[in-house]
């Protein structure tokens, strides 16, 4: 079996759950993410909602993420190990401050909120550089940001947005070529509700410090993952656009 079958199958098991039905357990999981978002005060829920704003304004329209050039000139095989070793790099990162935070109490937990954000948002960035994809395009930005999205929204809002980015490249060149033309606000708002629904128990007294290290490993994790599957999607959608143009073009030149 070579690499690409390989991960061929493992992408399609992934499209399998994604579109299958929620769970008793998925179901039971929605109902204490509510409960503990409920528990919260609003006035962290708009401190949540103010730091998610700021993020995809700076994504959409700020050059912080954007360091990480295309990379050219290898295959996917070794493309996606060094995406893995990203991946970990950042676990351990993200693990490492959300133990520090989560110790730290209320306010400090707090403060988590926004630094986990920018440490997401900065691998997905470099993932999608390893992958080749320039990041100058607010396009591809848009792509990260329904990553972020797939990643971390409820199981009928993630069926929805992984129907968007299927043949992303297509629909791409329907999009706005002008940044500003985009309905960034809209977008944001399908999404905030849901986001990161599991960090905000670390900000719950005496749970905090235990939760902080965990959650951010294993919320950067199913990133990460979510990241690499979804530009698998892109690269096989691609792949079988050749191929069907190539048998276009030899029926015609058969006609002929």
């Amino acid at each position: 079996m070579t690499y690409e079958q390989k991960i061929a199958s493992e992408l399609e098991f992934w499209k399998f759950k994604i579109l299958q039905k929620p769970s008793l357990l998925s179901k039971v999981t929605d109902k204490v993410q509510k409960k503990i978002n409920s528990v919260i005060p609003d006035k962290v829920h708009q401190a949540i909602t103010t730091a998610i704003k700021q993020m995809v304004k700076a994504v959409l329209f700020g050059s912080t993420f954007t360091t990480s050039k295309p990379v050219t000139d290898l295959t996917l095989m070794h493309r996606e190990a060094l995406i893995k070793q990203k991946i970990e790099n950042y676990k351990n990162t993200g693990a490492a401050e959300g133990g520090i935070t989560g110790a730290g109490g209320f306010l400090m937990s707090l403060a988590d909120f926004p630094l986990l954000l920018g440490i997401k948002m900065k691998m997905l960035f470099d993932i999608a550089a390893i992958y080749g994809y320039d990041v100058k395009d607010y396009r591809e930005r848009l792509f990260i940001l329904h990553i972020f999205q797939l990643a971390f929204s409820s199981k009928e809002e993630s069926q929805q947005v992984f129907i968007k980015m299927q043949d992303w490249d297509n629909k791409a060149h329907q999009l706005p070529t002008n940044i500003d033309e985009f309905d960034w606000l809209t977008f944001q708002q399908q999404y905030r509700d849901y986001i990161d629904l599991a960090k905000l128990a670390q900000m719950l007294p005496f749970v905090g410090a235990a939760v902080g290290a965990v959650a951010n490993y294993k919320l950067i994790e199913k990133l990460g993952k979510t990241a690499m599957m979804s530009y698998r999607l892109r690269y096989f959608s691609l792949q079988y656009a050749v191929i069907s143009t190539q048998e276009e073009n030899q029926k015609l030149n058969m006609g002929n």
